[in-house]
């Protein structure tokens, strides 16, 4: 496929577009593959088209290895299959809601799970018929409070998504590893690294939830792992819960006067210089931070909320987010508060709070607790621990504060941060954390789907069986940015061969006819061959322009035709290593093939050489016989 740059339809811009952060955003606005429409909304130009149908026959030809078929959904959609799963409430303001001249309500698709489960009801009944995994590549959308950074957090992205459908958990259980073998063989065919992490579930609902993550420092998501093995995401890491502690000789509570310290740090300080103690100084530690939240569920009803973490730690709005969803969390202001006159901003203790609160009111019929809001606590906050907490009076804090003997909770929250050196859940060691982008998640769904719309099927026995789901997601779009993340440099985009637009790039550097019949001999001859040609063949362009352009565009291959032709030979450049070599121009075409050649079966056979070279049938004999070796 010969095209030449002065008729292609691409512009490149020298500066960087004002509202870029990131440098996939940057570069692919700049080398005129996407163009900006609107906030989080982007026009997909032909180069950007070129490299996403390159990921999506890469996609194709994996969902095929594994029995996968592909259907396509549209994007707009009827407002009734969603209320009956619970999410046309449940996404809150993250849905596209609208209404037709007839006043009908609809919604622009977030995902498909709603219209996978009915397509199959309305089509399968049999056990005989499962198991069965359909999938589509679609446009998707969300309102994003913030999007930002590009093609990495838009409000109209490109997402695969697929689902399984099976008579039992067992069959679910192959569907999956099928699923997540299959994503491992893109990810490494494609060259982006990945880690695969425990996840929880969100808004999907399900049980067994994993993300792969691109490790990126400008990633959105916080990740952990450990060297023997263990990765999750920070939402789903788990505390690893201390032994309860003997407070037997632990000094009654104490209220002190703690003037102008409504802080951990502040209240440190006082307590060090009013209160020392003899075995060491204070810490942040000791102390017990609170806070006042408001949960509001996606129907609009509110919960205040208190909680509490070690003073040494932070909250995590994301791992808070999580806990609570699907409900969305602001800080309790003033006006949430005056409900509870006994809590005092700032020096908030558990006195009043949960449980230990004398204003508490619990409904007898409908349970509804009223008087007090409800107190959770970090789990370390273990039965003997003592702390430094509010006394609920400004100026005042109670010191040696003991759980189980002073203060109850009504539950425990992971909402406090993950630190480098935590310890892993599973007992794998210390955790590290790091960044990424999420380019894939998977997710065992469960009846959640099939109950709420009516898919069953008759099993063995003529007895009718809900059918048991899964969902699993590849975020394309953010795939292709997280791929200029990963290879750029400071000049522009450095494309793996198979995943370019084009396979070289010939730039006509000079002027003369002896140049200009070299130059269109080269070109006309790769094309001959079925590779690929970008030929910047724009007469009035400087040398030095079309140099800048070819090396932010990203092609893997470069052909200079210059003054080397009198001399018969012409350059060869190589994008990834920076190499440059003169070859003959008799020879040129034939190196240029054998180069492309080599160049993407190296990529396209990466997943073969990592050892991902199972079956489906293969996967599905190894979930059986772990199966049985686990059932003894």
């Amino acid at each position: 496929m010969l095209k030449t740059m002065s008729s292609y339809f691409v512009r490149t811009l020298r500066e960087d577009p004002a509202d870029a952060e990131v440098e996939s955003h940057k570069l692919l606005v700049r080398a005129g593959y996407i163009r900006r429409a609107a906030p989080g909304i982007y026009t997909w130009l032909p180069l950007g088209l070129q490299v996403l149908r390159k990921l999506e026959r890469i996609i194709h030809e994996e969902m095929d290895r594994i029995g996968a078929q592909v259907v396509q959904f549209p994007a707009l959609l009827p407002k009734e299959p969603y209320e009956k799963s619970n999410r046309w409430q449940e996404y809150g303001p993250n849905l596209f809601r609208l209404h037709d001249r007839k006043g009908g309500d609809y919604l622009l698709a977030p995902t498909h799970e709603e219209m996978f489960t009915l397509l199959v009801k309305d089509f399968y009944s049999s056990y005989r018929d499962l198991p069965l995994t359909l999938y589509q590549i679609q446009t998707k959308y969300r309102d994003e409070a913030r999007p930002r950074a590009g093609l990495l957090r838009g409000r109209e992205f490109i997402m695969k998504d697929a689902y399984s459908f099976d008579i039992d958990d067992d069959g679910l259980d192959i569907a999956y590893q099928q699923e997540r073998y299959a994503y491992q063989r893109f990810f490494t065919r494609i060259g982006l690294d990945y880690v695969i992490c425990s996840a929880t579930s969100g808004a999907m609902g399900g049980s067994q939830s994993e993300e792969f993550l691109f490790p990126c420092a400008i990633g959105e998501d916080t990740f952990v792992r450990s060297q023997g093995g263990f990765a999750a995401n920070v939402e789903a890491v788990t505390t690893v819960v201390p032994e309860p502690v003997d407070a037997s000789d632990t000094a009654e509570a104490e209220v002190r006067f703690t003037p102008e310290a409504p802080t951990i740090e502040a209240l440190v300080n006082v307590s060090n210089e009013r209160y020392p103690r003899e075995d060491r100084p204070w810490q942040a530690s000791d102390m017990l931070k609170m806070v006042v939240v408001v949960a509001t569920q996606p129907t609009g009803e509110e919960e205040v909320l208190a909680l509490a973490v070690p003073g040494d730690r932070e909250f995590d709005e994301r791992r808070l987010e999580a806990a609570l969803a699907p409900a969305e969390i602001r800080m309790a202001t003033q006006e949430d508060l005056q409900q509870y006159p006994s809590i005092v901003a700032g020096y908030i203790g558990p006195q009043v709070l949960g449980p230990n609160s004398p204003d508490r009111k619990v409904d007898p019929e409908t349970g509804e607790i009223s008087g007090s809001p409800r107190f959770l606590a970090d789990p370390r906050v273990v039965d003997g621990t003592a702390w430094v907490a509010g006394a609920n009076k400004a100026d005042h804090h109670v010191y040696h504060l003991v759980k189980g003997r002073d203060f109850e909770v009504d539950g425990v929250i992971e909402a406090a941060n993950v630190r480098d050196g935590d310890p892993a859940p599973d007992g794998s060691g210390p955790l590290i954390t790091a960044r990424g982008i999420e380019v894939g998640h998977i997710f065992q769904l469960g009846r959640k789907y099939a109950e709420a719309l009516g898919l069953e099927v008759l099993d063995q026995n003529g007895r009718s069986q809900v059918v048991t789901m899964g969902s699993y997601g590849i975020g394309v779009s953010r795939v292709l940015a997280a791929l200029v993340e990963e290879y750029h440099d400071d000049k522009g985009i450095m494309w793996p061969p198979h995943l370019a637009p084009f396979d070289v790039h010939v730039l006509l550097a000079g002027k003369g006819a002896e140049l200009n019949d070299a130059a269109e001999k080269i070109v006309h001859e790769l094309d001959s061959r079925g590779i690929d040609v970008l030929y910047d063949d724009r007469p009035k362009m400087s040398a030095g322009v079309k140099f800048k352009d070819q090396e932010l565009l990203g092609m893997p291959f470069a052909l200079v035709i210059g003054r080397g032709v009198k001399d018969g030979v012409v350059e060869l450049r190589e994008r990834h290593s920076g190499q440059v070599i003169d070859v003959e121009l008799d020879k040129a075409a034939d190196i240029v093939e054998e180069k492309i050649r080599q160049a993407c079966a190296h990529w396209n056979e990466a997943a073969d050489r990592a050892g991902f070279t199972k079956t489906a049938a293969e996967i599905a004999a190894e979930v059986q016989a772990t199966k049985e070796v686990n059932n003894g």
